[in-house]
């Protein structure tokens, strides 16, 4: 039973020498690009930082996407720091493309760790098949009370509908009864009128 103990210990004490290495590199890498004293030894906490938040969105679900971009961006930062220190860059005389880089580097941190500090809207999780959602018990035995119906006799259109309007309603109506022999019904007001469906409805209301 000690030996899975024994291989979790071993890939710790490989990932603390990994990690010890990349820092001293990227630390030499931030001084020879003309960035002293403390920000020299940010630079590598800013990379770490980055790694283990990227790495973290991966293990907790969440879209991948971006969380592989910023993994592999701060990866790739880390692997050109060591082959850079490495002997195959002159960092008394480090090129002004990779200055520019190196003071950059900061914008990018911080625009990839904001992204992956905060996530997109969480959506409701679909229900699972088989076990849709029951719906509310209704008592058989229990009287329904119907809902009460609008009432038209004192509505606010009603109230809003011009004494002259209904005189010449009056007048629509009497002559469409002399010519038909029945009454007229809504729609015929209402295009006699030229007026709304709501406005000829309450109209008619009141020739009730």
């Amino acid at each position: 039973m000690t030996r899975p103990v024994f291989r979790a210990d071993a890939v710790l004490v490989q990932a603390v020498i990994a990690g010890a290495l990349s820092f001293a590199h990227l630390h030499d890498l931030a001084a020879a690009a003309g960035q002293s004293g403390w920000k020299a030894w940010a630079y590598p906490v800013s990379v770490d930082l980055l790694l283990v938040a990227a790495w973290h969105r991966l293990r907790t679900g969440g879209p991948k996407a971006a969380a592989w971009v910023w993994f592999l961006v701060a990866l790739t930062a880390s692997l050109g720091a060591n082959v850079s220190t490495a002997g195959l860059l002159d960092l008394d005389h480090v090129p002004a493309w990779l200055r520019i880089l190196v003071a950059g580097w900061p914008a990018v941190a911080f625009l990839g760790g904001t992204l992956l500090a905060h996530r997109g809207p969480v959506t409701a999780p679909e229900p699972e098949p088989g076990r849709e959602s029951t719906p509310a018990r209704i008592d058989e035995n229990e009287p329904i009370t119907p809902a009460p119906e609008p009432s038209t006799a004192h509505s606010p259109l009603n109230a809003a509908v011009p004494p002259a309007l209904v005189a010449l309603a009056h007048k629509v109506a009497d002559e469409h009864r002399a010519r038909t022999g029945a009454a007229i019904d809504t729609s015929t007001l209402r295009a006699r009128l030229g007026v709304p469906l709501p406005l000829a409805e309450a109209i008619a209301a009141q020739l009730a």
